[in-house]
């Protein structure tokens, strides 16, 4: 077996599964490693070990960078690969932190054991910063807070050394769990919660409600890019987004009269929509963004008003709802779904006064004055999809 540089991915929580599902979970995982990979325009090598899975190709760095993105994974280095021999291991470990340490800097040896006999992690360890010191004189031992920190394997299939790791999104492999339907904005928290759902396995279908001329001039094309970036969070595959036209309810909304709960009516219309096409598609739920107390229909009393619409059989998922506005922004600058000028992103009807606390009665008479059947079936009549891939937006098509 030959010395070389590979990139080493460490995964969490599919510990905890039986061995028949976490074999499936790390063979869903590789696939999904091997399509971000492709989507770079690299081929690669995968090998599975308990614990820990190995790629090689040729740019260590861009395999590492796609690799940090996939589901399902806690941690990345590139490292380096040599045969399960403790003196090999240890010599590797002292030449890369000789490459690294400058004298008055300080440094830490991690070592870990698994399947090889005769030493002990400690030993290893100690050994390890025995061949460092005699390589870079000058240099201290801190095992605290180092300015250096080397990492080196024994494992039975072989030595891994590596110095540097980054941190992956965790949570499970996408595509162990079902299919959902997001309600997809152009604000700040659906595409959070969508990620958040991705990152539980979950696969999303979009679903955006298109306010016509009743919505600012931006919400279209934001709804756009927050597709897009979404979509790099799951690559090499398509998705995609179903546009559904509201203009029709706004209308008759407006001809209405109604004003104080237009909001609530608003959110039921949708979820009735939502529920519609989730049923026509065979999705397993529903997840929205919303937020305990964001906005008006976002009330404790509102959010179970609006939720009285849904059919038993499809749940209503809202991941968000007791986060902080912080800790969402904190996440959507993460996600790459942030923006600082978000652009016209308004509803041209929104009450001054939104009712806060509405009265399923009050409701239920509003919704007597709207022919809201008629317009839902009209409006999944002329639903527009568009798809999404590694980024892009590539497709525009009438929906069948």
């Amino acid at each position: 077996m030959e010395i070389k540089e590979a990139v080493m991915v460490r995964y969490g929580e599919l510990f905890l599964k039986s061995e028949p599902v976490m074999k499936y979970y790390i063979n869903t995982l590789t696939k999904n490693l091997t399509a971000a990979i492709e989507a770079e325009g690299m081929e690669c090598s995968i090998e599975q070990f308990r614990g820990r899975i190995i790629i090689t190709g040729d740019k260590p760095d861009i395999i590492a960078g796609a690799a940090s993105r996939v589901f399902g994974i806690v941690g990345v280095s590139k490292c380096i690969i040599t045969p399960p021999d403790r003196e090999i291991i240890e010599e590797t470990a002292a030449r890369l932190a000789a490459e690294k340490l400058t004298p008055g800097m300080s440094f830490a040896v991690r070592a870990k054991r698994s399947g090889m006999e005769g030493f002990t992690s400690q030993e290893m360890g100690a050994s390890t910063g025995a061949r460092i010191f005699e390589r870079s004189p000058g240099i201290s031992v801190d095992l605290t807070s180092p300015d250096y920190e080397i990492f080196a394997e024994a494992r039975a299939f072989g030595g891994i050394v590596y110095d540097s790791q980054i941190t992956g999104p965790g949570g499970l492999p996408l595509g162990t769990q079902g299919p959902f339907l997001s309600l997809l904005s152009a604000g700040l928290d659906s595409p959070v919660a969508t990620w958040m759902m991705m990152r539980r396995g979950c696969v999303p279908v979009y679903l955006h409600c298109d306010g016509g001329r009743y919505a600012g001039r931006d919400v279209c094309s934001t709804a756009e890019k927050n597709l897009a970036v979404l979509s790099t969070w799951c690559p090499g595959r398509t998705v995609r987004m179903a546009v559904i036209p509201l203009e029709s309810f706004y209308d008759a909304l407006v001809a209405s009269g109604i004003l104080k709960t237009r909001c609530i009516l608003c959110k039921r219309f949708m979820l009735r929509v939502a529920a519609a096409f989730a049923r026509q598609e065979n999705l397993s739920a529903i997840v929205m963004g919303d937020n305990i107390g964001q906005v008006a229909t976002q009330t404790l009393a509102n959010l179970g008003v609006i939720q009285e619409v849904m059919p038993p059989d499809i749940p209503l998922l809202r991941p968000l709802l007791t986060y902080d506005k912080d800790e969402i922004v904190i996440r959507a600058r993460m996600i790459g779904t942030f923006r600082d000028n978000a652009g016209d992103l308004g509803c041209m009807i929104v009450p001054k006064h939104p009712s806060t606390a509405a009265k399923k009665e009050e409701i239920a008479a509003d919704e007597l004055r709207i022919p809201l059947d008629d317009i839902l079936q009209d409006a999944l009549a002329h639903i527009t999809v568009i798809q999404a891939r590694n980024g892009k937006i590539i497709e525009q098509n009438p929906s069948d």
